[in-house]
């Protein structure tokens, strides 16, 4: 399941973030009558056609990993989520709907009608985005239901969809969903520019997703630091371990690296006050430690505190870059002219993608041993695998690696096509009209 979501997400961030990038740049050309924007997007239109088609592949497998791997959750809780699970199927298929008119709609509607087609995207993308993440600050914070004599009664799924922790969490995704599409995006055009590409075509490929994820980049502290607020009362345990606590010390120093071996912390540098005053937002309260909370309910202290840590990282680093970049663009250096810079660029994709698998990472295995949290304990969850869960684990992996290579493969022959001069790659099972003067505009 870790496999199959961690490689899930990457796709759905492009399904959440992508649409808006396409829009802007449509816009931007139908405006301006700029044909390299306009060749662009529809460029871009079509890389998220391939993107789609390889995300509902491992969406369909994620489907059937929620009931085969885990029918303890979903036997017990399947009335609970059913909703938001539903509405997330609704607003996929409408996305593919959308999304194929789109593709089809160049010199067949009108450009200002064919424009809007993408907003649906947009929407349904966040919509289906939303119900997944609904889901997941449920199982953070349950609510919607009781449970009698062992059994759930009482269920209210608006409850659930719309649970008080849900915004938030989705507005952490939300705003990591652009870093990682837009500096991946932009990563692209860094990387043909270091290659002697500084045509407009590079340069406006650049700009325009990097806009986005500067934007993103530069909002998102503020996002987390909000969404951790109440964290001490909601998931302590998850808490001590983001900020390695070990003890509770007033104030408490903010720990960066290390690690806890033997119920002592090592290898960690101490900054004095700050943890209190990040994590609590007060100079002197203190972060809760473990020694407060069970053994048995602590979660893998290790992993969860340098993935928390790595998000966090690499997060400053991507917006300290970006505000960096627009300060000298103000000044009027232009950094794209920098090779330095452009390599920066190009690493900073990946580097989005590592945050967004850490960041998951420690809001997942900071729950543990909770799946619901302190309501089902995750060995309750799960099926009875052991003979053939390895099985299972290979093909998985085989299936994976077979899309991944896939996608490149098809991504990296369109781009050799478009730069060998055929604009329009052919979309399959186009119809052949005869276009008319007033959509040909």
């Amino acid at each position: 399941m870790a496999l199959s979501l961690g490689w899930h997400i990457v796709i759905a961030c492009f399904g959440v973030a992508f649409p808006a990038m396409i829009f802007v740049m449509h816009l931007r050309g139908i405006r301006r009558d700029d044909a390299v924007a306009l060749g662009l997007a529809r460029r871009w239109a079509k890389v998220s056609a391939v993107l789609f088609a390889i995300g509902a592949v491992s969406g369909t497998v994620l489907s059937f990993e929620m009931g085969v791997l885990w029918p303890g959750l979903m036997g017990t809780y399947g009335d609970v989520l059913g909703l938001p699970f539903a509405f997330e199927g609704l607003a996929f298929f409408l996305e593919a709907i959308f999304l194929g008119i789109y593709l089809y709609g160049w010199r067949r509607m009108p450009a200002e009608r064919h424009v809007l087609m993408v907003l649906p995207m947009a929407i349904t993308g966040i919509i289906g985005a939303y119900c997944v993440l609904a889901v997941n600050a449920w199982m953070n914070v349950p609510t919607g239901f009781r449970i009698v004599d062992g059994e759930v009664t009482d269920v209210r799924p608006w409850a659930v969809l719309f649970n008080g922790h849900a915004f938030l969490q989705f507005a952490h995704m939300w705003v990591g969903a652009y870093m990682l599409t837009g500096f991946t995006v932009a990563g692209v055009y860094a990387v043909g520019m270091l290659r002697g590409r500084r045509d407009a075509h590079h340069r406006l490929g650049f700009l325009v997703p990097f806009v986005f994820a500067s934007v993103a980049a530069v909002t998102q502290p503020f996002v987390g630091h909000v969404l951790g607020f109440g964290l001490d009362e909601r998931q302590p345990a998850k808490l001590a371990a983001f900020e390695l606590a070990e003890t509770t010390e007033s104030p408490s120093p903010l720990r960066l690296g290390g690690v806890l071996v033997d119920g002592e912390v090592k290898g960690s540098i101490d900054i004095p006050y700050l943890g209190s005053l990040i994590a609590m937002n007060s100079p002197d309260d203190p972060v809760p430690g473990l020694d407060t909370i069970p053994e048995e309910d602590h979660p893998p202290v290790n992993l969860t505190h340098l993935a928390f840590q790595t998000m966090v990282g690499i997060g400053t680093l991507l917006a300290a870059a970006v505000v960096h970049f627009w300060i000298q663009r103000r000044r009027g250096r232009d950094l794209l002219e920098r090779r330095w810079f452009l390599r920066f660029a190009a690493a900073a994709g990946p580097l989005a993608v590592i945050a967004l698998e850490a960041g998951w990472i420690a809001t997942e295995v900071g729950r543990q041993p909770w799946i619901v949290y302190g309501v089902m304990r995750t060995p309750e969850a799960v099926g009875d695998y052991t003979a053939s869960l390895w099985w299972l684990l290979g093909i998985s992996t085989v299936v994976y690696t077979a899309m991944t290579v896939g996608a490149v493969v098809v991504l990296r022959s369109m781009a050799r096509r478009w730069r060998a001069g055929d604009a329009d790659l052919p979309s399959p099972y186009a119809p052949e009209v005869a276009v008319a003067p007033e959509a040909a505009r």
